[in-house]
């Protein structure tokens, strides 16, 4: 009897411990819906110009100027990165949940993969790290060959 006990308690930890897991892991087990993914420049136009939001993003630029950091609330390391076809974004990258690019410098190559917000001014790129809720797609910032994330 005390075998069939040990037996038991080990299947209960086995089943909470599978619970946990698909819970906290689920993106092992069931695809996650997949936000379309604007790579070229000229999508980044496209969204630019029909006043498009929310739609996550991949490219790269190159730094036109770097602002002074925002440190209202979360705060957010700021460049502006020219991309292909004269069009710029804002990067706007949490460094209370990412590293900040310590070394960056004006007409310095960016790779980014954040959430595209329209702005008047061209739009901002954010989310460019991991969603420690794990409820958002994460991206990230590369530069030097050093992902931020």
């Amino acid at each position: 009897m005390q075998k069939t006990s040990r037996q038991t308690i080990i299947l209960f930890l086995a089943v909470i411990l599978g619970l946990y897991v698909l819970v906290e892991r689920k993106e092992w087990f069931f695809e996650q819906p997949v936000q379309e993914i604007a790579v070229s420049s000229d999508r980044i136009a496209y969204l630019y110009e029909h006043r498009i939001s929310d739609v996550q993003v991949e490219g790269e630029g190159s730094v036109k100027a770097i602002l002074k950091d925002d440190l209202q609330g979360s705060r957010h390391q700021k460049f502006i990165l020219n991309i292909s076809g004269g069009h710029t974004l804002l990067v706007s990258h949490n460094i209370d949940i990412a590293p900040r690019i310590d070394n960056l410098k004006k007409g310095d190559t960016v790779g980014f993969s954040g959430e595209y917000e329209w702005n008047e001014k061209g739009g901002v790129v954010h989310w460019t790290h991991h969603d420690p809720d794990k409820k958002h797609v994460g991206g990230w910032l590369e530069h030097h060959g050093r992902v931020y994330r």
